[in-house]
């Protein structure tokens, strides 16, 4: 299998997927997972037991789980939560992949928790004690799978803005079995603080997929375009015939009418080739596990003129604007809209490059929600000189606007006009008319899921409403992270509310434990004699 980085033709492609996935699953394949959207699905056709769409952090530690790695407790291990350490006691023979999930988590608010602790336990209360868990391959473990991504693997991580810290330690953003410190040792990078830059984690995601073996399963440069579920009525033969390698299983329709069969799931999209061109494809899979994260879609103010060149919804173009020197001499301000982190980072990025702000937000800053006060001021001095100036700075305080950055507390942007004048209003209903060079939109992200049926809005906590990492998430089961709307569809990550990467690990344990049941059960079907050949085991 060619590593992901190299570049690949689609018959390069094609034959590394044969290869690779004929030999895991043991079956002949006259014909690849991946066709032409022309091509109708005949029998030969490969359905995959599980498609990760998404490559970041939840779709590497998912693929780590599903390659066979198995977690167990280390034999000199005492973890320092006394009942927790008894109930690993209770079952160190095996894997914590293979235990009850439900139980071990008792008291510790699910599985996030859960696999947190085992990780990096009492982190919180800033110790720095090792795992307690040792990993082990076990092939016999292995679930074919395949992980799509639009880039390299790692995800959003390498569109991030490079010059700020995150806001996590470096070694909570790391994986299972490479702690970050490690990866630093070996590439001789210098890591001077434990926040370390986008950049970094980045490599070292990348770094991680193909130390650990798994670039067999990444896909880059992939966009999806479609996943819907395929049905037929059970008198069509046709279609019977057709599709006789995808498994089933029946669907009583509320309305009396005749009963349908349900089958895997149908994933097409296109992969982009090094020339730019668009080679389409299509592939079958038993699950998806959506890991696509929420960087997908700037949040949008809503409001006229929001359309206009001039104003910007990410950082990476406000980088640009600045590395093209299109804010060199101006004198006119920017305009920076939202309270959170990534609206800080862009107030530092301008003050550190001699760029007047005006900083628009709809809160007080007296309000206990804003992030900054829940950020120890010692381990974050930069957010806290942003949050002093939003505080001390206010344009209430001085009737001018302050030269280096003025804020502007409670206030709503109406409209963006052509004239490069944003109009605000207070909460007291007064407005105002500001002029600046750029306007820089910076609410929160959220997910795109446009190539599941009306977007993704029937699998939320909230049916009928646009999916969200906050408001919204994908409503899935605690244990398993299958969602509770619709059987064999995961979601781990943001999509279901764990925003961090220490704790989106966590869902990758529930979704690969559940898998490797239902597995073992299919496994067991097929030697009694009672599986037919439905799907591929």
């Amino acid at each position: 299998i060619r590593s992901y980085s190299g570049p690949e033709t689609e018959g390069q492609l094609l034959d590394s997927f044969i290869q690779h996935f004929g030999d895991s699953l043991g079956t002949k394949i006259k014909r690849m997972p991946l066709i032409e959207e022309t091509v109708l699905p005949g029998d030969s056709l490969l359905t995959l037991p599980v498609v990760i769409i998404g490559n970041g952090p939840s779709g590497i530690c998912l693929s780590y789980l599903l390659s066979g790695y198995r977690p167990y407790l280390s034999p000199e291990a005492i973890h320092p939560n006394p009942i927790l350490h008894t109930k690993l006691e209770e079952a160190r023979h095996l894997s914590i992949v293979d235990q009850d999930l439900e139980y071990l988590s008792e008291g510790l608010e699910g599985l996030a928790v859960l696999f947190d602790t085992l990780l990096h336990p009492d982190a919180d209360f800033g110790y720095d004690y090792p795992p307690v868990l040792h990993w082990k391959l076990e092939q016999h473990n292995y679930i074919p799978h395949i992980v799509l991504g639009k880039g390299p693997p790692g995800g959003a991580w390498h569109s991030m803005e490079g010059s700020m810290l995150t806001i996590s330690f470096g070694d909570w953003m790391e994986l299972p079995g490479l702690t970050f410190k490690e990866w630093a040792a070996s590439k001789r990078r210098n890591i001077k603080s434990d926040r370390v830059m986008p950049e970094e984690i980045a490599c070292y995601y990348k770094h991680y997929v193909k130390v650990m073996g798994l670039q067999k399963n990444f896909r880059d440069n992939v966009y999806i375009t479609s996943v819907s579920r395929l049905y037929r009525g059970e008198d069509d033969e046709d279609r019977s015939q057709l599709n006789e390698s995808i498994s089933a299983q029946h669907l009583e329709m509320e309305d009396g009418q005749k009963s349908m069969i349900k089958r895997n799931w149908e994933v097409r999209g296109y992969q982009r080739a090094t020339d730019g061109s668009h080679v389409p494809f299509c592939l079958f899979a038993e699950n998806v596990a959506l890991a696509t994260g929420t960087f997908d879609s700037p949040g949008r103010l809503q409001v006229e003129g929001e359309d206009f060149p001039f104003v910007l919804h990410s950082m990476s173009d406000f980088g640009a604007a600045i590395s093209k020197g299109r804010l060199r001499g101006k004198a006119d301000p920017v305009l920076i809209v939202g309270a959170g982190l990534t609206a800080a980072d862009a107030v530092l990025c301008a003050y550190n490059n001699n760029i007047p702000v005006i900083h628009v937000f709809r809160r007080r800053v007296t309000d206990t929600s804003l992030i900054f006060k829940q950020l120890p001021k010692k381990l974050y001095p930069e957010y806290h000189k942003v949050y002093h100036m939003m505080c001390t700075q206010s344009h209430t305080v001085d009737s001018n606007l302050h030269s280096a950055y003025t804020s502007f507390p409670e206030h709503n942007v109406l409209s963006f006009k052509p004239e490069m004048k944003c109009v605000l209003q207070s909460a007291s209903g007064l407005k105002k008319i500001l002029k600046f060079s750029v306007a820089l939109v910076l609410i929160g992200s959220h997910p795109n899921l446009f190539f599941l049926k009306d977007q993704g809005h029937s699998i939320g906590h909230h049916s009928n409403q646009p999916i969200t990492c906050k408001g919204n998430p994908i409503e899935v089961d605690p244990y398993t992270y299958e969602c509770t709307k619709e059987a064999n569809l995961f979601a781990l990550g943001p999509l279901v509310g764990d925003n961090f990467v220490r704790f989106l690990k966590g869902g990758a344990l529930g979704v690969a434990r559940c898998l490797a049941v239902r597995q073992k059960k299919k496994h067991e079907l097929i030697e009694s004699g009672d599986g037919g050949g439905d799907g591929v085991p």
